[in-house]
């Protein structure tokens, strides 16, 4: 993967009509970290996750990739940024039309990819590596809903990006295909090193990708080790969004700890 983009979202704001939606956020992520948005429907989670993305603009504010202000830029301008993300979204946003090998294809066409030896050799990377090979030739409709996610992660990831955007990834699924979703996202964060930002309404998700990480080959789950300070070698952090704004930022440790009723509440 590509090297990391540090972010760094200074006091934006957003609202719809007369509805404030979000209220001076501001955060940082630096290479390689993941942050999870957490809160009830309507807190403006995914809403935070479309003006990183570029696909909003707030109100007021700053949203800074490697120290370049994005939200002034006009859309042709912001297609470079693009290239380094990576989306997912909950319903898996697939073509219907197209088989998976297509659907994979299709971001890397679109970056004016011409060589087709390359892209097939990239599609079955990135296929192999959330382990749905044999699906390349089938259609969207042939695949179950863990299956459509799967090859939505590979999609995501076949352009190398620097930053991942989840939007509630294991949503509506079992626990063992969410579980294995799980594992391809600490897999992309300590194989790949991508920083990700990713909003779930699952706890245990939650405290899985904060407690869990993969063994350097890849092979096993395993806990993360402290480093002495409280904190992992994998840095992890929550943000709870409450009425459109910052309720809670920190650690795993911290948000576990806290004597506070609504954190107490939202984890249990």
């Amino acid at each position: 993967m590509k090297d990391g983009c540090p972010i760094e979202v200074c006091g934006i704001s957003l609202s719809f009509s007369d509805k404030q939606v979000l209220s001076n956020i501001s955060f940082t992520l630096g290479c390689g970290e993941t942050l999870i948005l957490l809160g009830v429907t309507g807190s403006g989670k995914s809403v935070l996750l479309k003006l990183v993305a570029g696909l909003l603009k707030p109100d007021s504010g700053r949203i800074l990739i490697d120290g370049k202000d994005i939200v002034p830029l006009r859309e042709t301008e912001l297609y470079p940024y693009r290239r380094r993300l990576g989306i997912v979204f909950q319903e898996g946003a697939l073509f219907d039309s197209l088989p998976v090998y297509e659907n994979i294809a299709y971001p890397l066409r679109e970056s004016g990819e011409t060589d087709e030896d390359k892209i097939e050799s990239e599609v079955r990377q990135v296929l192999g590596f959330v382990e749905m090979e044999d699906a390349i030739d089938k259609m969207p409709a042939e695949l179950s809903g863990g299956m459509r996610r799967r090859v939505s992660v590979a999609r995501a990831i076949v352009a190398q990006p620097s930053l991942m955007l989840y939007d509630s990834p294991t949503a509506g699924l079992d626990p063992v295909t969410a579980n294995t979703i799980n594992v391809l996202i600490v897999k992309l964060r300590d194989l790949q090193h991508v920083s990700s930002i990713l909003i779930t309404h699952r706890i245990q998700d939650a405290l899985f990708l904060s407690r869990f990480g993969v063994s350097k080959e890849g092979e096993r789950v395993v806990p993360l080790r402290s480093n002495g300070r409280g904190s992992t070698q994998q840095p992890t952090r929550f943000m709870v969004l409450k009425d459109g704004g910052v309720y809670f930022l920190g650690d795993r440790q911290q948000i576990i700890q806290a004597r506070d009723p609504y954190l107490s509440k939202l984890i249990s």
